[in-house]
């Protein structure tokens, strides 16, 4: 019976993913009662659970389930292991799996499961380094030990090279610690290869992918946690937030839900508004879920003086940003870390908009404005910097536009680059930046994964902060703060870490980004999920 529904699946598998289909496909998605409509800018991707961009993570946690899952309240609850032990020295945890889970292929969930996913990631490590989790894991593997064990067919014990104090936060992730069907494997083993199918054990599986057009996902029939109240979910590929309105005013999509914001976001927030207005639709603003920041290159000139970072982040009028650009959607920020993420109370003075304090700053430090003239000079060099961003995200691009007005004032040339999404992000870890957006990503990775992500090039924070002096104390900070077993060492070391960032001034917090969420009265159950990335549409119905 397993080979028949394999077959199945992979016949399925293999008309998703055909070229020919997705270029040439007649088929129109599925109707009417029991369908659910939602939208996003592009197709959710190849589903890749141990890969990254260009697949979408909204959609990889509706397919692939975690070992724990990261709840609202900031706890790691129990999901596909039902409970675990932790060694007196922190570095063995043995999880006992949930029994009678499959995949959607009818394969079974084990620990022979578990093991073959973990060393599929393990196969492309370089690529999952920024996670520190991956690294203790493969660290145990190089030294000619094993860090996925089975003991038996539903227990699996994972051994670290440290007690490493994330590791439940950093098993819930979307990406890369989820589990593929070891059907939908490669014949290499190595998923990095791409897989055969994109086959999980969570509540909806892919039934079909139009290119350009829309994703169709069915619910898991023999979903152990019960299946999704509607049958379908169609996501339809609308790249423009103004053109989601209108499919959502014409009545063709159900629900909108996501970042706000023009362009890049899934609604602009001035639409949002005249929907929060209008009284036949329901509305809902998330509570914040990272910080919107921007990052400030202290390697290269003029940013690599204190004094003009000081002075840029006193320039800025974040308050009216907040008033004009988010329309109060999203709150001030005014350190890298909501003061709510774990061990991120720290009470550090906020760099208030102060323009004259931004004036005396650079004039102290030798920046003069002459007579008649726009920018100031030191040495003959002009105060100028390359402020970076994603062109297409006309959100991005207003707060852009802002922050060079609010420099000009101080007389900081700020020379706007707006670059497609690849090149940005190119530009992130090769550091040609002056100022460049570099959001956090929020629970459950704040503060941990994203300060152990500072240590690598794989983001804007280890070009931001190369110039720092202490940078490698830093880094050393990092790694301490990631395996020490006692709390208050470990508060008192984050202390250390996101003060000295906060008064080197390597950031500029703008806003605590939030979702926004609009739907019609009939939609019942539509609620935010535990992280900025997860939808929760298996509890949504339409009546």
């Amino acid at each position: 019976m397993r080979m028949l529904i394999l077959s199945s699946w992979l016949l399925t598998a293999f008309l998703i993913f055909s070229p020919l289909m997705a270029h040439h496909a007649v088929a129109s998605p599925p109707e009417g009662e029991g369908v659910l409509v939602y939208s996003w800018n592009s197709n959710v991707g190849p589903l890749n659970p141990h890969l990254y961009s260009p697949s979408q993570m909204f959609a990889q946690a509706m397919v692939y389930e975690p070992l724990v899952s990261y709840q609202a309240d900031g706890t790691v609850a129990p999901w596909l292991a039902t409970s675990w032990e932790v060694s007196e020295d922190g570095r063995e945890y043995i999880f006992t799996l949930r029994e009678g889970v499959t995949f959607s292929d009818g394969e079974p969930f084990d620990a022979a499961a578990v093991k073959k996913n973990f060393d599929a990631m393990f196969l492309n490590h370089e690529r999952h380094h920024w996670l520190e989790l991956m690294n203790q894991l493969h660290e145990v593997e190089e030294a000619g030990g094993e860090a996925v064990t089975v003991i038996d067919e539903h227990t699996v014990k994972l051994t670290l090279k440290d007690p490493y104090y994330p590791i439940l936060q950093e098993l819930a992730l979307i990406r890369p610690v989820r589990f593929l069907s070891p059907a939908a494997f490669p014949e290499s083993g190595d998923t990095s290869e791409g897989i055969k199918a994109p086959i999980g054990t969570g509540p909806w599986k892919v039934v079909e992918m139009v290119k350009g057009e829309y994703d169709v996902f069915e619910r898991n029939e023999a979903y152990w946690g019960g299946s999704p109240a509607m049958k379908h979910l169609v996501v339809k590929v609308i790249p423009d937030s103004n053109a989601r309105a209108v499919a959502f005013d014409t009545g063709e999509i159900d629900l909108i839900y996501g970042s706000g914001g023009h362009g890049g976001g899934q609604l602009g927030l001035d639409t949002f508004q005249r929907y929060q207005q209008m009284g036949a639709v329901k509305t809902a603003v998330s509570p914040p879920f990272a910080t919107r920041a921007m990052a400030l290159n202290t390697n290269c000139f003029p940013t690599n003086e204190l004094a003009v970072r000081r002075a840029i982040l006193h320039a800025v009028n974040k308050q009216a940003m907040v008033e004009h650009i988010f329309l109060g959607v999203e709150p001030q920020a005014d350190t890298l870390f909501a003061p709510s993420m774990p061990y991120c109370d720290l009470g550090l003075t906020p760099f208030e908009y102060d323009a004259d304090a931004s004036a005396k700053l650079l004039d102290e430090a030798g920046w003069t404005l002459e007579q008649g003239a726009e920018y100031r000079t030191k040495d003959g060099k002009t105060l100028a910097l390359d402020l970076c961003f994603v062109g297409n995200d006309a959100l991005q691009k207003s707060v852009a536009e802002v922050i060079q007005g609010d420099l000009r004032k101080i007389g900081v040339q700020a020379n706007l680059v707006g670059e497609e999404m690849d090149s940005f992000l190119s530009r992130q870890k090769s550091g040609e930046f002056g100022i460049i957006f570099g959001d956090t990503f929020g629970p459950p990775y704040d503060p941990h994964s994203f300060c152990s992500s500072m240590r690598v090039p794989s983001h804007a924070d280890y070009q931001a902060q190369l110039g720092l002096p202490m940078k490698e104390e830093l880094d050393e900070k990092i790694g301490q703060v990631l395996v020490t077993v006692d709390e208050k060492e470990r508060q008192d070391i984050y202390e250390h870490i996101l003060t000295t960032l906060h008064e080197q001034a390597v950031y500029l917090p703008l806003t605590y980004m939030t979702s926004i969420m609009v739907h019609r009265p009939e939609l019942e159950g539509a609620s935010f999920g535990p992280t900025k990335q997860e939808i929760p549409f298996e509890t949504m119905e339409k009546k």
